[in-house]
C-alpha cells in the first residue's frame, strides 16, 4: 500500500492548489515518487532524498503549471526524471506527453516510471533537443530546469507549432532573460503567471511564450 503519509501530503497539496484527482491518479503519484527514491539511491536522479518532500519539490511543484497547459500534444524538454511531464501526464491522461532528455540513466528511469504506472499517454525520448526531428509539431513545450529562455526558444523552434506555446518554469522573474528570449524572431511574451506552490516559500514563476 502507498504511503498514508505521502497520500495526505498529496491531497492537501492538491486541494490548496485548487485541482482535483482521483483517488487512483494520487496513488500513481506516490508510486511514481517510491520509484524514484529506489532510483535515486542508485543513480542519483535528484538532490532532494526526502519522499516528502518530493511531494512539494517535485509533485506539486510541476502539477502548480496544470491549470495553464492547454493543447493535446506536449513536449517537456530537459525533462530530468520526468518533471514536470510525468505528474501532468498522470493529471491529463488524454493528452500525449513527451518527455525528453538526453541523459541515458534518467531516461531510463522514466521509461520504467511509464511501464510501471501504466502510462500509454507518455513517450520517452532520449536525445539532444537539438538532434530529436520528428515528422509532427508540439502545441506545448515545457520545461522546468531547462537552461535559459533564449536558449529554450532557439533550440526547441523546428518543433513547436506555428502557434504553440513555450512555458517555462522559472524562480525569480527573469527580465534579462526575457529580453534576451524576445529578441529572437517570432516570438512574443504572452503572460507571466506568479507560482504558489505548497510547501515551497522561494519565487516561482512561469513565463509563457507564444510563437507567432
Amino acid at each position: 500500500m502507498p504511503s498514508e503519509k505521502l497520500i495526505n501530503a498529496l491531497k492537501k497539496g492538491v486541494k490548496q492548489l485548487s485541482l482535483f484527482l482521483t483517488d487512483q491518479q494520487l496513488i500513481m503519484l506516490v508510486n511514481y515518487i517510491e520509484l524514484l527514491v529506489k532510483w535515486n539511491k542508485a543513480y542519483n536522479l535528484t538532490a532532494v532524498r526526502d519522499p516528502v518532500d518530493m511531494v512539494s519539490r517535485h509533485i506539486l511543484d510541476s502539477l502548480s503549471i496544470a491549470p495553464y497547459v492547454n493543447g493535446r500534444k506536449i513536449l517537456d524538454v530537459g525533462s530530468g526524471p520526468g518533471l514536470p511531464g510525468i505528474p501532468l501526464a498522470i493529471m491529463y491522461p488524454e493528452r500525449q506527453i513527451f518527455t525528453l532528455d538526453s541523459n541515458g540513466k534518467k531516461t531510463r528511469f522514466m521509461q520504467q516510471a511509464k511501464l510501471d504506472l501504466g502510462l500509454d499517454n507518455v513517450t520517452v525520448v532520449n536525445t539532444r533537443v537539438e538532434e530529436y526531428k520528428p515528422d509532427f509539431c508540439f502545441d506545448v513545450i515545457t520545461s522546468r530546469a531547462f537552461s535559459s529562455l533564449q536558449d529554450m526558444v532557439k533550440n526547441t523552434r523546428h518543433l513547436i507549432c506555428s502557434e504553440g506555446i513555450y512555458m517555462a518554469m522559472k524562480g525569480v522573474y527573469p527580465e534579462e532573460e526575457l529580453v534576451k528570449a524576445e529578441a529572437i524572431s517570432g516570438t512574443t511574451l504572452q503572460k507571466i503567471v506568479e507560482l504558489s506552490v505548497p510547501g515551497r516559500y522561494e519565487k516561482r514563476c512561469l513565463v509563457v511564450l507564444k510563437n507567432a
